[in-house]
């Protein structure tokens, strides 16, 4: 790892980190719920972690814009100018906050020309941190401070399904029912990757409406850990590429081989 990324890394722990206890600050208390336009709920964690890290970002990479899920005025002709940005999501699993269950996250990802090449996965609750960035392998931070090196693992006899705790759907469970899947871990967030990057889980399938900032710092995690976040064609998930925000379709998965991979696509067709 050059010196330059290793300090970049070094500063958004310390931002996750400062990120994650405003967050738990107001988790532990009473909070009210307010609805944004799309009707997903927002807490005022949300808007500390969101003035946090982008006050943090702006300082520590002056030079690099940040794109935040709480940016909400930024015109789309500004953000398709950029070929570098950060792509934040503040609080990850909003739902999951207001259920008090722990699964949320902390989403920090570096864009770059369309790909994600530095992503930061931070768990408040549980203090762990996913990292990683291109080229360069996948870590994980336990709550006690110690890091190893993760790598997504290779498939077993059934798949490890990572499922999501608040958006299931017919559609999945018809392509889990042709792959014979049976070991189901519900899990909220982002937090979803960071099980198939330390080799927990197998596979994560997502139908349905996911914005750019949900899965960027997650893929970079995936990636450089063995596996792969797709779409529905086989195609890497790119950025920033389209005047919406929104995600296609997509399936993140671990360390398959060949015959693996058309099975799975055989699958979700």
């Amino acid at each position: 790892m050059t010196l330059a990324t290793a300090e970049l890394l070094h500063g958004l722990r310390k931002l996750a980190h400062d990120a994650a206890a405003a967050i738990m600050a107001v988790y532990q208390h009473d909070f009210d719920v307010t609805r944004k336009d799309d009707r997903s709920p927002l807490t005022a964690a949300d808007l500390a972690s969101h003035r946090i890290l982008v006050d943090g970002l702006r300082a520590l990479t002056p030079d690099i814009p940040v794109l935040s899920e709480e940016c909400v005025d930024l015109d789309v002709s500004v953000r398709r100018s950029w070929p570098r940005y950060w792509c934040v999501d503040p609080l990850d699993g909003t739902r999951e906050f207001v259920k008090r269950n722990g699964e949320f996250c902390i989403c920090i990802a570096l864009i770059d020309d369309g790909a994600p090449v530095i992503g930061m996965v931070h768990a408040p609750v549980s203090g762990r941190c996913y990292y990683a960035a291109r080229g360069q392998g996948a870590q994980v931070i336990a709550a006690d401070g110690s890091s190893q090196a993760i790598r997504a693992s290779s498939l077993g006899m059934t798949w490890r399904v990572a499922g999501s705790r608040s958006h299931g759907d017919a559609r999945s469970a018809g392509v889990l029912g042709r792959l014979g899947a049976n070991e189901h871990q519900p899990m909220g967030s982002a937090l979803k990757f960071g099980l198939i990057a330390e080799g927990a889980a197998d596979l994560y399938l997502r139908f349905g409406p996911t914005s750019e900032w949900d899965t960027a710092a997650g893929q970079c995690i995936v990636e450089e850990a063995g596996g792969a976040v797709l779409d529905l064609h086989g195609q890497a998930l790119r950025y920033n590429q389209r005047d919406s925000i929104l995600n296609p379709d997509f399936v993140a998965f671990a360390a398959l081989d060949a015959s693996q991979r058309a099975r799975l696509f055989e699958a979700l067709s």
